[in-house]
């Protein structure tokens, strides 16, 4: 959505997210930017340029209409579908220059039947993520002839890790796999060219991990994986959700606010009004739970979050209308992360940044 009249708005500072890019980015190994889900809510196009201007070399994306959108856009990078192409959209993810992930033999065939010369994919092996993939993974070897023996190129070989940020021996476990797997495929005669399992927590803490591409998400948007993960990096948010207040009142003790009149003032105050809410992806489960800034100062929910607005009790202070209001990011010397209203309901940062919803603009600098 353009910017338009509610003053509901987020702020993605593009130079937070070129610096996460260049810190992320190891010795001997490339960066492929995940930007999947609109750039987990900060904009998959502008993410995408920025982190490709700080060195990142590939795109990673979800869907298949995802990569088209950044093709659209003039993104010309590689860019990696990381599952595999649903049935029927062969023909125009292959058009549009769009790596395939191949793990089925239904996925396989599917894409061997329109492609047209040897076309470059890469192979998921399950190592026990136990989403998608080849599995077992002494079966690698195995798909991956019948991929080369379909006239196609396995260009790559990659995994998921399940725990890398809080796990070192899953973790070691998942890569002990792969590296088996990977030496059995180049045995069978199929020689891949790049390797890559890292994800955000892998890239951070597992320089075993990182192969020739290392695949950080939540991190690119700084995020920490896990608290503490990446805190020596110096990684910067990129995200700041901003809004102003709508309307302000002065309220007795004993009033009630909102839907099912869930909180009741203890004593006069003011409580203002901010034009958001959980039909711009701010979570209801915040009701008389969240906080957020104003005047550079944390205040509480009020009463139960609804589609469109929340209420904020601001206790003594005559809040004026117009007044900004931080629902993530700092204020002045306060700040509020996405992954503080991940834990306040029961959630992760990722979720929260990646539910703001299409109606609040982004504004980018």
């Amino acid at each position: 959505m353009t910017e338009g009249f509610r003053p509901t708005w987020v702020d993605v500072d593009l130079d937070a997210i070129r610096h996460n890019a260049r810190v992320l980015i190891p010795d001997g190994a490339e960066l492929m930017a995940i930007v999947k889900a609109n750039g987990y809510g900060h904009g998959d196009v502008e993410v995408a340029r920025a982190a490709i201007e700080a060195g990142a070399t590939w795109a990673g994306v979800a869907l298949v209409e995802e990569g088209l959108r950044l093709r659209a856009a003039g993104i010309e990078a590689p860019i990696l579908v990381l599952s595999e192409l649903p049935p029927g959209s062969e023909a125009v993810a292959l058009a549009h220059r769009l790596t395939p992930t191949l793990y089925s033999g239904g996925g396989l065939d599917r894409l061997a039947a329109v492609a047209r010369g040897s076309v470059p994919v890469h192979v998921k092996i399950d190592t026990g993520m136990h989403r998608v993939g080849v599995w077992p993974p002494t079966e690698s070897a195995a798909f991956a002839r019948r991929v080369r023996d379909a006239g196609l190129e396995v260009e790559g070989l990659f995994t998921h890790l399940a725990r890398s940020e809080d796990d070192d021996v899953t973790t070691k476990e998942q890569l002990s796999r792969f590296r088996d797997a990977a030496d059995a495929v180049r045995v069978a005669g199929t020689s891949p060219r790049v390797l890559h399992t890292a994800n955000s927590g892998a890239t951070i803490l597992h320089p075993e991990s990182h192969f020739d591409i290392v695949r950080p998400g939540i991190a690119l948007y700084g995020i920490e994986p896990a608290p503490g993960v990446g805190s020596h990096l110096g990684l910067r948010p990129a995200l700041t959700w901003r809004s102003r207040v709508s309307a302000a009142k002065r309220l007795e003790a004993g009033e009630a606010v909102s839907y099912g009149h869930r909180y009741r003032l203890e004593r006069d105050g003011w409580i203002a009004t901010v034009p958001v809410g959980y039909a711009d992806g701010y979570p209801r489960q915040l009701t008389n739970q969240g906080e957020v800034l104003i005047r550079g100062r944390r205040h509480g929910v009020a009463g139960t979050v609804t589609m469109d607005q929340l209420l904020v009790d601001c206790g003594d202070a005559e809040i004026q209308v117009g007044e900004e209001v931080v629902l993530i990011g700092s204020q002045d010397n306060e700040t509020i992360g996405a992954d503080e209203l991940g834990r306040r309901c029961g959630t992760i940062g990722y979720e929260i940044v990646s539910r703001i919803g299409e109606r609040v603009p982004r504004r980018y600098a």
